[in-house]
């Protein structure tokens, strides 16, 4: 019962802290004249990465490795394969060639630099996490100085600003919802999978890496009910950077992380490459540079079928 408890309150302050995020996020675009797509990628994938960044670090500082690598895998996974697809069966996206061009890019060299570096030798060194995160900075200097509108904003009427104690306390009150409604959220989920006796990998890249990608939902659906596709997808594209850059990056700067479970790397990291290659060729197919139902439904197979592998 109180596992359940826990996963409801988490679910109620999650959509709460969405709502508050996105008003802050919309604001500080306007205030600093920045396109919301970089606001996207930038505060609100840092908000709502630190749930992950949060669970990885204690997880590894706690001797479960495989916790906190099997979390961010499998939150990019569920990033794209059940969030992305959630938001594209809720309204189609449209999306400009620069975006695919830039954004993506990134998030595919990320994925293979993680890849590189862990699959190998089955560890994430300290030096290999500090080239992580200086690959994040460099990424968000260019971003902040180079990156323009990448997705078409549909209500530009609709964006109000914000008096600054405002807009400072929505951006904290949405981190921090966040942030507490994921650790109700996995503490109810962990307690519940470890009544039915499920490994510390099935438990990372299931039930903790979808409870630590809840805010990334709440974000983006909340972002697409009042049209703001632009924070949306920005959102979803920055929080698989910040995941393997900042949160792995970081976490093993604190402490090397070594894998335990060899299915992480023979099948797990994979998955998170296929996925995330996936993304290209649906936009440009069957209708182009935009992301539709079908789209959402494809990714939300490829997600079904990886999950009942991984349980199964």
């Amino acid at each position: 019962m109180q596992n359940f408890i826990f996963i409801v309150l988490g679910l109620i302050l999650l959509i709460a802290g969405g709502n508050w995020l996105l008003k802050s996020a919309v604001a500080l675009s306007l205030r600093l004249s920045i396109p919301k797509i970089v606001i996207g990628m930038t505060v609100v994938s840092f908000a709502t990465s630190a749930p992950e960044l949060i669970v990885s670090v204690k997880a590894a500082l706690d001797g479960f490795p495989d916790l906190a690598l099997g979390n961010v895998v499998g939150s990019n996974i569920a990033n794209l394969g059940l969030v992305l697809a959630v938001t594209v069966l809720m309204g189609s996206i449209d999306v400009r060639r620069t975006f695919y061009t830039t954004d993506w890019p990134v998030m595919m060299a990320a994925s293979l630099l993680f890849f590189a570096f862990i699959f190998f030798d089955g560890e994430l060194q300290q030096y290999e996490g500090g080239i992580m995160v200086v690959a994040l900075f460099l990424f968000l200097v260019y971003l902040l100085r180079f990156q323009k509108q990448a997705v078409e904003d549909e209500a530009p009427e609709d964006d109000l600003p914000l008096p600054l104690y405002k807009l400072v306390l929505f951006l904290g009150l949405g981190g921090t919802a966040l942030w507490g409604g994921s650790e109700l959220l996995i503490n109810g989920a962990v307690g519940t999978a470890k009544i039915f006796g499920v490994s510390e990998r099935i438990i990372a890249v299931t039930v903790v890496s979808i409870g630590t990608s809840i805010p990334e939902l709440a974000a983006s659906v909340i972002a697409v009910i009042k049209k703001e596709k632009a924070i949306s997808l920005g959102n979803l594209i920055g929080s698989n950077i910040f995941n393997l850059l900042a949160v792995l990056g970081i976490t093993s700067i604190i402490t090397p992380i070594k894998v335990v479970d060899e299915r992480l790397l023979s099948n797990d990291i994979f998955w998170m490459l296929g996925i995330s290659f996936l993304i290209l060729p649906l936009v440009f197919f069957p209708k182009g540079l935009r992301l539709g139902w079908r789209d959402g439904l494809i990714l939300l197979t490829c997600y079904v079928v990886f999950v009942y592998l991984t349980v199964a």
